[in-house]
């Protein structure tokens, strides 16, 4: 099998991870495989992506974005029972 033939894995550009506890909750977000920063907000995210080349990313597009423990409506800590 040549290059060209094999499989290739897409990975999002930006990885929003799980919220963490904190005054006020936030997410990490990695650009790229690097940590960007924290995001109190959806807002945040799209500004991280833009300031770093990311210009008008689709945040609910899952090739460009992939969120980690919750969607981009997840900005709250779940505590379980």
């Amino acid at each position: 099998m040549t290059e060209s033939e094999s499989p290739r894995f897409r990975y999002a550009p930006v990885v929003v991870l799980p919220v963490q506890d904190g005054e006020p909750p936030f997410r990490l977000v990695e650009i790229h495989g690097e940590l960007a920063g924290k995001a109190f907000s959806i807002e945040d995210v799209f500004e991280y992506a833009f300031a770093l080349g990311l210009k008008g990313a689709a945040l609910d597009d899952p090739e460009m974005v992939r969120w980690v423990g919750g969607d981009q409506y997840t900005w709250s800590v779940r505590h379980w029972k």
